[in-house]
C-alpha cells in the first residue's frame, strides 16, 4: 500500500503519466489540481488501511496470543447495553444495587384526636372506641369548597352515610363505600326510594380512597359543598340529619343493613360546627335506659334500708 501511494505521488502530467482520476482529453485542463489529488490519495489510503489489513495477522487478545487469533466481536445488542449500563450506573461502590423507588403511600389511618377540634366525628359502638374499633365511625371537615368524609365500619360489605330532612329512610341522598369481589372499595352514590337504595350515575365524590383490612371497610372522599339543585343531591351547606348504616354486599352490590334500626343523629348536623358525638351500640345501652336506671335505684334503696 505504501509503495502504491509513493508511485501515485511521483506521477505527474510532465511525465506523461497522469495520476488515476486525472486522465483528460488532449488540450483540456486537469479536473483535479495536484494538492487536491494528493489529499484524496492520502484520505483513500488512510481509510483503506486498518489494523486488520496491515497489522500482520489482525487483532490480538490482551496478554498475548497467536497471530491471526481474532477476538470475538463486541455484542451490540440491547441486552448487552442494558447489562453494562446497569453495572456501571446502578451499582453502588460496594457493589450493592441502589434501593428502588418506594411504593405508593398506603391508606392513611383516620385520626380521632382531631375529633371535635378540626373535624366533626360520630362514633357508634363501645365507649372509647376509635375509627378502627367502633361498629361505625364517621368524620367530616371542610376543605375549601369541599367537605371531606371518612367512614369506617365493622363489615366486609359496605358502609354509608345518608343526608335526610327527617330521621326516616326515604328520599335521602346517600354516599356509600362498597367492597367488591376484586378487593377494591368503590365510592358510590345512591338515592333512597322508600326502603330501597337506587344507585345514581351522577356521583359527586372525588379524591376517592378506600381499603378493606381487618374485616373493616374504610374510605375517604370529598364532595362539593354547593351543587346544582337536584332531587338526588343535597347542598351540604344546609343542615341535615345524618343516617348511619352498614351491611353485607353480594358481588359488589349492597344488601339490607346489618341492624333493623340503624343509628341516626339526634339533631341536624352542620358542617360548620365540629363535635365529637358518641352513640353507644345496643350492647351498651342496657343500663342507660330510663327503666333500667329506675330499677337500679330501687334495688339500691331496698338494700340500704333493709327488709322490714
Amino acid at each position: 500500500m505504501h509503495n502504491e501511494i509513493t508511485k501515485r505521488l511521483q506521477s505527474s502530467p510532465e511525465d506523461g503519466n497522469p495520476a488515476p482520476g486525472e486522465e483528460h482529453g488532449a488540450g483540456q485542463p486537469s479536473l483535479l489540481h495536484e494538492p487536491t489529488a494528493v489529499l484524496l490519495l492520502l484520505l483513500t489510503a488512510g481509510s483503506a488501511a486498518s489494523p486488520a489489513d496491515e497489522g500482520g495477522g489482525g487483532r490480538r487478545e490482551a496478554g498475548g496470543g497467536e497471530p491471526g487469533d481474532e477476538a470475538a466481536p463486541h455484542d451490540s445488542s440491547y441486552g448487552t447495553f442494558a447489562s453494562e449500563f446497569y453495572d456501571l450506573r446502578y451499582l453502588s461502590e460496594e457493589g450493592y444495587p441502589f434501593p428502588t423507588a418506594p411504593p405508593v403511600d398506603p391508606f392513611a389511618k383516620i385520626r380521632v384526636d382531631d375529633c371535635g377540634k378540626t373535624k366533626g366525628c360520630f362514633r357508634y359502638g363501645k365507649p372509647g372506641c376509635n375509627a378502627e374499633t367502633c361498629d361505625y365511625f364517621l368524620s367530616y371537615r371542610r376543605i375549601g369548597a369541599d367537605v371531606e368524609f371518612e367512614l369506617s365500619a365493622d363489615t366486609d360489605g359496605w358502609v354509608a352515610v345518608g343526608f335526610s330532612s327527617d330521621k326516616k329512610m326515604g328520599g335521602d341522598d346517600v354516599m356509600a363505600c362498597v367492597h367488591d369481589d376484586n378487593g377494591r372499595v368503590r365510592i358510590q352514590h345512591f338515592y333512597n326510594v322508600g326502603q330501597w337504595a337506587k344507585e345514581i350515575q351522577r356521583n359527586p365524590a372525588r379524591d376517592e380512597e378506600g381499603v378493606f383490612e381487618n374485616n373493616r371497610v374504610t374510605c375517604r372522599f370529598k364532595r362539593p359543598v354547593y351543587v346544582p339543585r337536584e332531587e338526588t343531591i343535597v347542598d351540604l351547606h344546609l343542615s341535615w340529619y345524618y343516617l348511619f348504616a352498614w351491611g353485607p354486599a353480594i358481588q359488589g352490590s349492597i344488601t339490607r343493613h346489618d341492624i333493623d334500626s340503624p343509628p341516626v343523629s339526634e339533631r341536624v348536623v352542620s358542617i360548620y360546627k365540629y363535635e365529637d358525638i358518641f352513640m353507644p351500640s345496643a350492647a351498651y345501652q342496657t343500663f342507660s335506659s330510663p327503666f333500667c336506671l329506675l330499677l337500679i335505684v330501687a334495688l339500691t334503696f331496698y338494700l340500704l334500708m333493709g327488709t322490714p
